[in-house]
């Protein structure tokens, strides 16, 4: 049995979508089928395909302001962290490289 070229596969996503929506919308999936030359079990696979990235696209939360702030927050942590570590390191370097004291002053 030979496939015709809509069997192949040769259908650009926007044409498949087009199909998808066309059954989605009500039409006869039977029918939408015969019409592009395809079995109903390629149309029901790309319907189900549709349906599954829409539902992936609606679990994922959008960026808000809060995200915007924890990022601007993470860097201004990280930029501290790594002063700080420059002067302990500076501070040994002048005590000529003697540990730095920790817990109460030596006055």
């Amino acid at each position: 049995m030979v496939k015709s070229k809509a069997e192949r596969g040769h259908f650009s996503s926007h044409k498949k979508m087009d199909a998808v929506l066309r059954v989605l919308r009500g039409e006869d999936l039977d029918l939408v089928s015969r019409e592009l030359g395809l079995t109903a079990a390629r149309l029901s696979e790309w319907r189900d395909q549709f349906l599954a990235g829409g539902h992936v696209s609606l679990k994922s939360r959008t960026a808000d302001e809060r995200d915007a702030e924890v990022g601007r927050l993470k860097t201004l942590v990280g930029d501290l962290t790594m002063r700080l570590e420059l002067s302990r390191e500076a501070v040994q370097r002048l005590r000529g490289g003697a540990p730095l004291a920790t817990g109460r002053s030596t006055r």
